[in-house]
């Protein structure tokens, strides 16, 4: 019954956690513009995070430790320096946007500026992250941010033309209205949304967190083989909502009341009650998972002692990092920038940044030294192959199409 239970849970929170500020406004925009046309990109980014997320998972249950230690280890430190400063900067960028989210969802339900809201958000996640067991804060927060289901019930009530959201999806074509490299900008801006760096390294030092063994793969297969694309599915209903209502209307996603209108226009002021719980739920799973991230990277590849599992006082310089990138996150909001601006800028940088967090992870995934017989076998090998070579493209492509498209203007 216990691992049943297990099981159920990674999948919950698997679903939960997957929808984040990023899939949020990212989902809601692309489908106010493009309709469902991009609903190809969630599908490859889905299968992505499920080929990368197990093999860290596995790495972790077979050797006992994070992935990013194992790469500084496997690697060296230049490379494994590379892969921290990319990787920090998207954290703290996405702590920022995620923080903001959380605020800008306290404001939806208000009507208080969310500027007023940052503080305490700020002052929740640390002391979440200090306080509550690991267990307890995945658990909770995944489970409750299955709110976000609504968005599916949504569309359904909507009653939309089923046949012709399935022939935007199935279309494969640059709408009309919109430019090529816009349609390919934000293309990538979703591909990074659904592979944004933080999730693998969270996912491995959560086994270890957890205690995950050999005997455990099974469970880090279920619950990532089914949990991201069941969260996948409520990105592609974001996408929906929005194709729906939005795009007729001619109105293009800038603030979080216009990805919420498609749900309140659907089920009224008790869906916009369940959608608001589930948006401050999810954004505040995904700073503290953002700012774990943080703590992990730093304190993994400096070799600090690191872990929920220790006290405060047994990983003091682990715990100060996580302080200090939350108070960097909130000096960001606090110059008054647009933290809609800031998820978008983030998903497109977590898209340059890709290759330096999956490549390694592909490398240490194929080491018998650590891995013993449990290293990739062919498929998985030429699967990986196949999403490093899109990853790289992506990457190449991310700034001269931010640059000639005016960030997708």
């Amino acid at each position: 019954m216990k691992r049943l239970l297990g099981v159920a849970l990674g999948i919950l929170t698997a679903i939960g956690g997957f929808v984040d500020i990023g899939d949020l406004v990212t989902n809601a925009v692309v489908g106010s513009r493009f309709g469902m046309s991009l609903a190809w990109v969630v599908l490859v980014g889905v299968v992505g995070i499920c080929l990368f997320a197990n093999m860290s998972g596995r790495v972790a249950a077979v050797s006992g430790r994070a992935t990013f230690e194992v790469i500084r280890e496997r690697l060296g430190p230049r490379a494994g320096l590379a892969n921290l400063g990319a990787s920090f900067l998207i954290n703290v960028m996405t702590v920022t946007a995620e923080i903001g989210g959380i605020a800008l969802a306290l404001q939806l339900a208000s009507g208080v500026s969310y500027m007023l809201w940052v503080p305490f958000a700020l002052l929740a996640v640390w002391l979440v992250v200090w306080r509550v067991k690991f267990s307890i804060m995945e658990n909770v927060t995944g489970l409750v941010g299955l709110s976000l289901v609504v968005f599916a019930v949504a569309l359904f009530l909507l009653k939309p033309d089923w046949g012709a959201l399935a022939g935007q999806a199935f279309a494969l074509s640059v709408p009309a209205q919109e430019g090529a490299g816009v349609y390919w900008y934000y293309a990538i801006a979703l591909f990074g949304a659904a592979m944004t760096p933080y999730e693998v390294f969270f996912f491995s030092s959560g086994a270890v967190e957890e205690g995950w063994k050999i005997k455990d793969l099974l469970q880090s297969r279920i619950n990532v083989l089914l949990g991201f694309p069941l969260g996948g599915f409520l990105s592609i209903a974001i996408a929906g909502c929005a194709a729906v209502v939005l795009l007729p209307a001619g109105i293009s996603v800038t603030s979080l009341s216009q990805v919420a209108l498609p749900v309140a226009q659907a089920g009224g002021q008790l869906a916009l009650a369940v959608l608001i719980l589930g948006v401050v739920a999810a954004t505040f799973g995904a700073a503290l998972e953002t700012t774990l991230s943080s703590g992990y990277t730093l304190a993994q590849f400096f070799g600090w002692s690191w872990g929920k599992f220790r006290r405060p006082a047994q990983a003091a310089r682990f715990h100060v990092s996580m302080i200090v990138v939350l108070l960097a996150g909130v000096a960001v909001l606090a110059t008054g920038v647009d933290p809609i601006l800031v998820t978008e800028y983030s998903v497109v940088f977590s898209a340059i940044a890709l290759p330096l967090t999956y490549l390694p992870i592909l490398v240490v995934a194929n080491d018998p030294q650590y891995m013993g017989k449990h290293v990739n076998g062919r498929a998985v090998n030429i699967a990986g192959v196949i999403y490093l070579f899109i990853i790289l493209v992506a990457s190449l492509a991310a700034i001269p199409l931010m640059i000639a498209t005016g960030a997708g203007a």
